[in-house]
């Protein structure tokens, strides 16, 4: 994968590149206040995008920039030789003086119609919406509710949905953020599903995040959230089916055991990947020794799967992911 301090074919960088300055400390408040720390003065914006891969791509990009106003600050680059595409993903600053975000992205319409671009292009300050979904398992949900009133976690968390009542994690802090009991009674599937996706739409949320929640998506509602729902799978896929994958493993003797975080897709378990990771473990570990273990990789994957998306460091390419680095 081409870095941003590589050259690149595709033409010159037109304006000026610096690397941001390190931040000297990180101030956040609690919950839902806008973290901010160092590299968010002056404001920043980040440009994500992917095209057929042609010549002149970068050139064009780095010159509308640059015409507007705009010092690129980081940029990561790859071209795809399987597909043929191109993806990039570019964070700048407004340098010069009347120089307008807004102006800059509705004249980008130009060079991204010419390249055929699919593209956005916002506010880094700007905090994304995420609903959060769980079911009797809420190891990951708590690491995700720690993880954003710490502050690493920058997003607006507009609900948490379950199919189980609130009661079932009274150990947990939802001070905040609106709880919703979905239950879902034999034969109410449809319903329980109505009652989600008109709360995804009342919430304006970006993206659903499925911190082990145990039920499948319809179809249908798995093509309305296609590219915004996220899901934590506690197997490294392909791995072991059923409801005690950490049993299989063990009974087969395994060695490596790991998780996987994707986009939910009508395929079960088949969606783009995101994150992976694995442990290794060996003939002492019991099957609670794995469950323990498989539940710390899961919270530390669907973490990073989730800042990755945050962040705008994530792209999907057809069946596949692409992923910029931190």
């Amino acid at each position: 994968m081409p870095s941003a301090d590589r050259p690149d074919r595709r033409g010159g960088a037109g304006c000026k590149r610096r690397q941001p300055q390190e931040a000297a400390a990180s101030v956040y408040s609690h919950g839902p206040a806008t973290v901010r720390d160092a590299r968010m003065s002056p404001r920043q914006y980040v440009l994500t995008f992917s095209c057929p891969d042609r010549p002149g791509i970068v050139n064009a990009v780095s010159g509308h920039l640059f015409g507007h106003g705009a010092n690129i600050l980081e940029s990561q680059q790859y071209s795809d030789p399987d597909s043929g595409r191109f993806f990039m993903r570019t964070v700048f600053a407004l340098v010069e003086a009347g120089a307008s975000f807004e102006a800059l992205r509705e004249a980008f319409a130009v060079p991204a119609g010419r390249f055929g671009m699919q593209w956005t292009m916002r506010d880094r300050s700007e905090r994304r919406r995420v609903l959060l979904m769980a079911s009797k398992f809420d190891h990951c949900l708590a690491d995700l509710l720690y993880r954003w009133r710490n502050g690493e976690l920058a997003m607006d968390i507009v609900a948490i949905v379950s199919n189980h009542p609130r009661e079932t994690y009274r150990h947990l802090d939802f001070e905040g953020i609106p709880f919703h009991h979905l239950p879902l009674p034999p034969g109410g599937k449809a319903a329980q599903e109505a009652r989600l996706w008109a709360l995804v739409e009342d919430t304006r949320a970006e993206l659903v995040v499925l911190a082990r929640y145990m039920q499948v998506l319809s179809d249908d509602l798995s093509a309305k959230l296609a590219g915004r729902c996220i899901n934590i799978h506690h197997s490294f896929l392909p791995s072991f089916k059923g409801a005690k994958p950490y049993h299989s493993a063990h009974a087969r003797g395994v060695k490596l055991i790991g998780a996987t975080a994707h986009f939910v897709t009508a395929d079960l378990d088949e969606g783009p990947i995101i994150e992976q990771d694995t442990q290794r473990v060996s003939h002492h570990d019991t099957p609670a020794d794995l469950i323990r273990i498989g539940r710390d990789i899961e919270r530390r994957v669907l973490a990073q799967a989730l800042r990755c998306w945050l962040d705008d460091r994530l792209l999907l390419n057809g069946q596949r992911t692409v992923v910029f680095s931190v």
